[in-house]
């Protein structure tokens, strides 16, 4: 009985867990290539013998391949290509090294799915040409060709290119060869009708209001001939672009107030590299009160709001239909400003029951305005429970001529007081209530007084001598 216990609880735990491990280890080595080993992050073969032909890719029965991150491959002879489906699996790739082996060439889309891709080594193997769309849409910080007996031509100038805008660390001495199988530094190299393109994008106003149209045009230069087309980004707007050889038009129409502050560039790319010209499209359009909340309760009381609009609306607050005079005690504060969206609130410290009532908020520019309202409750009557009484004070305010807010300049410092009939008439009638309480005190104190002398005059004349 006492053997039976022993096995069972943590014992019997830790043995299933040592099981599992040697069941998860020998179905990575099930799916292993030959001459590689295998982990959950990690694929490395380095065995010569027998080698592999085709790149390493693990069986459909083996851990997910997203979550590899390194792949080595070293000292094999016969692998020669890298083809477009190789790596398509391995999403979370990072690291790649092919060293000393037999590769030769490399499909253009290969690395498509490969975003993650941070390093590659490609030392000592058989690259005659490489190209750049191999690698355009990564984000590189290291790329070894070292080693590699390169062509000289001008597919292979913007590696030079490279090394020239974006040195690494450490300096690789790259060759390649010429007509004549004559090694010649990279660094030396000049190829005729070879150089980086240039794009130049006319855009005479692109501030434009919300709803009308625009059209971009773009002219790009170079030899070789460069490609053009337009990097527009997640545009909302509609938009169509026409191509003829070295110029491009782009029209926008319908734009979006949604599209304010974004980018659009006009690329020029060639064998050699890629040049851009961008501009920021500037959208006018009316205010929109996006949100308006009741208030709400933190260190200071706060009727939250969202306002979008360009150029910035000014702001202006009524309290139950009367303009609201702002001080240091109720204030509109600006918290995030995103682009053409504004969130903030409208602040009131220690707001009491002469605060209740509607507010409104009109946001208003060049293009048009919008307003919103909503009623707080900020705290019962004195005396009536709170939430009892529905119908909010009937209290004569005044048009205090307040200039509008501007929501670049969101406190009125001008005026240090509270407004006239809200906060100050509060304090009016607190000061009232107290006058009252102490009159009924004293006249309570003044009737014991005089009936205690009463009482003590019928005792003095009621005495008897005996």
């Amino acid at each position: 009985m006492s053997s039976w216990t022993r096995w069972h609880g943590p014992a019997m735990a830790r043995l299933w867990g040592f099981c599992w491990l040697i069941v998860g280890f020998w179905r990575a080595a099930l799916a292993c290539p030959t001459s590689c080993k295998c982990s959950a992050s990690r694929i490395w073969c380095g065995d010569p013998s027998p080698g592999i032909v085709a790149f390493p890719k693990l069986e459909a029965t083996s851990a997910d391949p997203e979550n590899i991150t390194e792949i080595y491959i070293a000292n094999q002879k016969r692998l020669e290509i890298i083809n477009e489906d190789d790596l398509e699996a391995y999403v979370g790739l990072k690291n790649l090294t092919i060293v000393d082996s037999g590769l030769k060439s490399v499909a253009h889309k290969a690395f498509l799915k490969n975003s993650n891709l941070q390093h590659i080594n490609f030392t000592r193997n058989k690259l005659t040409i490489l190209s750049r769309k191999h690698f355009r849409h990564l984000d590189l910080s290291e790329l070894i060709l070292v080693g590699n007996p390169f062509t000289c031509s001008c597919d292979i100038m913007w590696i030079k290119t490279l090394q020239e805008t974006k040195p690494s660390p450490e300096t690789q001495d790259l060759y390649c060869l010429d007509e004549n199988s004559k090694n010649i530094s990279l660094a030396n190299l000049q190829i005729p009708h070879c150089g980086l393109p240039s794009a130049n994008l006319a855009a005479p106003n692109l501030t434009v209001e919300e709803g009308k149209s625009i059209t971009l045009s773009c002219t790009v230069a170079g030899d070789p001939v460069p490609n053009l087309y337009w990097d527009v980004g997640n545009l909302v707007s509609k938009h169509m672009n026409e191509t003829s050889h070295t110029q491009g038009s782009l029209r926008i129409t319908n734009i979006s107030s949604d599209d304010s502050g974004k980018q659009i560039s006009c690329v020029a790319e060639n064998l050699v590299g890629e040049d851009q010209d961008s501009v920021n499209l500037t959208v006018h359009f009316a205010p929109t009160i996006t949100f308006l909340e009741s208030p709400t309760s933190d260190h200071h009381w706060c009727i939250p709001f969202t306002v979008k609009g360009n150029p910035k609306p000014a702001l202006q607050w009524f309290y139950n239909g009367a303009i609201l005079n702002e001080s240091k005690y109720i204030c509109t504060k600006i918290h995030v400003t995103n682009h053409t969206e504004y969130h903030g609130c409208l602040q009131l410290d220690n707001p009491t029951h002469m605060n209740n009532g509607d507010y409104k908020l009109v946001a208003k520019n060049e293009y048009g305005k919008d307003e919103k309202q909503i009623s707080a409750h900020f705290m019962g009557w004195p005396g009536i429970d709170d939430g009892a009484n529905p119908n909010y004070p009937d209290v004569i305010y005044e048009d205090y001529g307040t200039a509008a807010n501007d929501i670049g300049d969101t406190t009125n410092k001008s005026n240090g007081t509270l407004p006239t009939g809200v906060v100050d008439t509060g304090r009016e009638h607190l000061s009232v209530y107290a006058v009252v309480v102490i009159a009924s005190v004293v006249g309570f104190c003044l009737l014991v007084m005089l009936f205690l002398l009463k009482l003590a005059r019928h005792s003095k004349f009621g005495m008897k001598e005996y």
